[in-house]
């Protein structure tokens, strides 16, 4: 059993934001894969299902991102997940729009969902995949990341978040490995290095 965790931040006003594409791809992958109605377990929204017949729990965890841990938690505990059956899913201001890269393990790279996470696991060895949603600086940080994706991004992240579902279903299916070797490159599957 494997649990794949989509971080964001629960209410419609932060439906479509640039923080939320964790959700937007645990979504795409319920979606593909006719998982049925998410019930409320762990702090979050849970769905259970599976992705080529390997079950995977989806959860989105709906404490708001910076204590998105609290979630990870309680149900990584309840359902005795080892850290290697675990993958988490966030934004990324460090990488260009649309960017992925998949990690066994690291920091938090200045992510406080992601740091929540590792704290409250007390350990950052586990897995992550990151979607790139572009650098701002200083003051525009918070208002970037809870804003929308504008009409030029829109295209791009729609793209990523179904390369984005691609990727857990190889991280499912055939490990971290070729998960990262497939998918690191420029986001696209079997692409040529830039």
């Amino acid at each position: 059993m494997k649990l794949v965790v989509g971080l964001g931040n629960p209410g419609s006003k932060y439906e479509k934001t640039r923080h939320n594409v964790g959700f937007l791809v645990v979504e795409e992958l319920a979606r593909r894969w006719g998982y049925g109605k998410a019930r409320r377990q762990f702090s979050g929204l849970l769905a259970d299902g599976c992705i080529r017949q390997e079950r995977v729990l989806l959860l989105e965890p709906q404490t708001y991102m910076n204590l998105s841990g609290t979630s990870v938690r309680e149900a990584t505990s309840f359902l005795k997940i080892a850290t290697a059956d675990l993958l988490v899913i966030l934004d990324d201001l460090a990488l260009p729009v649309g960017r992925l890269r998949i990690r066994q393990k690291g920091s938090a790279g200045g992510h406080n969902g992601l740091a929540s996470v590792i704290q409250q696991l007390g350990t950052d060895e586990f897995c992550r995949l990151r979607i790139g949603i572009g650098q701002v600086g200083g003051d525009r940080m918070v208002s970037h990341v809870l804003g929308t994706f504008n009409a030029e991004e829109g295209p791009v992240i729609s793209r990523a978040v179904r390369t984005a579902a691609d990727a857990v279903e190889c991280w499912v299916t055939e490990g971290p490995d070729l998960a990262m070797t497939k998918f690191n490159r420029s986001g696209e599957p079997d692409s040529k290095p830039e």
